[in-house]
């Protein structure tokens, strides 16, 4: 069926909404009209050339929501009509990943960002007018207006869902508050230090907040994230990590904090770095953001690294497992432990993508969406 989407023909380059085509679903998938999408800085690290993709022209978004069209033959679990979310990351259920807890880190993801069918590089279920295939971002694309996508990317949830919101449950909101509780191990009386508190790490104060710590430092130099930050469980805000070390220092009788979790925009090495020296021994740094996804190094003392058993982790949407956790966080939303409703600051039409970033690069929202 005819579509419409936005796609980046190059890298770098910008997001330009177009005409598509969008195929019907095969066995074990799913046709999607899209009713919201986050606007999430990965997909601009698409755009800056960050994070190369495997195929140009590649269409966006990996954070939404929406209503099922169609179901593929040979597919039990959906229907049409029913409401959906999508995880950015696919969870197949068999391999080793998933059979011990770890969907996030599940075989299939090894090819998100080539486009292509998880199981089969050479097939596309989006393309131009032309027949030119379109790679889908995460095997998803949420910046379509109807997307067709694997059953393992899907998590059907209850009628009422307000899709508006609860699409920041794929990427945004799974992976801040996760970092926090399941990759940081955050527990209650914990000093904690959120370095960055944007759509990601705003979710990573309400984490922390969920499991118990006493301090959360919320950093950021934006004063509008800060105050949301302060508005959504942090306990501090200041604008500088040497401000926070010396606020954690000054409840852990000078030990520091017992976990950073680093959730900047743009990661670099000196950032992990900053977050490594104000964590006390035994403490832990979880680095959740991305940068270059080439660059290498992180200027730790290697000493201070051995002696004081600190530890440095990385966190992959938060140690989540999507089919449980998802339905999880609704739940706390529907009782009116996580605040959802907050996080979207801003609505788009999908013609307005390129608007809704330049207001993320200016420190503007917490989460913008698309209303489609």
């Amino acid at each position: 069926m005819k579509t419409r989407g936005a796609v980046l023909r190059k890298a770098p380059g910008t997001f330009e909404v177009m005409n598509l085509d969008v195929d019907d679903p095969r066995q074990g998938e799913i046709r999607v009209k899209m009713v919201a999408s986050g606007l999430c800085h990965s997909d601009d690290h698409l755009a800056t050339g960050d994070m190369p993709v495997g195929t140009y022209p590649f269409a966006g978004g990996h954070e939404g929501g929406g209503i099922v069209e169609s179901v593929g033959p040979n597919t039990p679990g959906f229907a049409p009509g029913d409401k959906v979310l999508f995880s950015f990351l696919p969870a197949c259920g068999r391999c080793r990943w998933c059979a011990t807890g770890h969907q996030n880190l599940c075989d299939l993801g090894a090819t998100l960002l080539m486009g292509s069918r998880f199981d089969d590089p050479e097939s596309f279920r989006v393309h131009l007018e032309d027949g030119t295939p379109v790679g889908q971002m995460c095997g998803i694309s949420t910046f379509l207006e109807h997307t067709t996508v694997s059953v393992a990317s899907a998590v059907k949830v209850a009628d009422d869902t307000p899709l508006e919101v609860a699409c920041l449950l794929g990427c945004s909101v799974g992976t801040g508050w996760g970092s926090a509780v399941n990759s940081g191990e955050v527990r209650p009386g914990d000093t904690v230090i959120i370095q960055g508190v944007g759509g990601i790490g705003i979710n990573a104060v309400q984490g922390a907040s969920h499991a118990g710590a006493s301090n959360i430092i919320a950093v950021d130099p934006v004063p509008f994230k800060r105050e949301m930050a302060e508005s959504l469980g942090a306990t501090h805000a200041v604008d500088n990590m040497a401000d926070a070390a010396e606020i954690a220092k000054s409840f852990t009788n000078g030990q520091g904090a017992d976990v950073a979790v680093v959730t900047v925009g743009v990661m670099k090495g000196e950032i992990i770095a900053e977050a490594f020296s104000s964590i006390r021994k035994a403490g832990t740094v979880v680095v959740t953001g991305l940068g270059d996804l080439t660059e290498v190094g992180i200027p730790v003392p290697i000493g201070e690294l051995t002696l004081f058993e600190k530890k440095i982790k990385g966190a992959m949407f938060g140690g989540s497992n999507p089919t449980a956790d998802i339905p999880k966080l609704l739940g706390l939303y529907n009782a009116g432990q996580l605040k959802l409703d907050e996080l979207a600051t801003t609505t788009y039409s999908l013609d307005d993508i390129a608007k809704g970033y330049e207001d993320m690069h200016a420190g503007k929202n917490i989460r913008g969406v698309i209303h489609f």
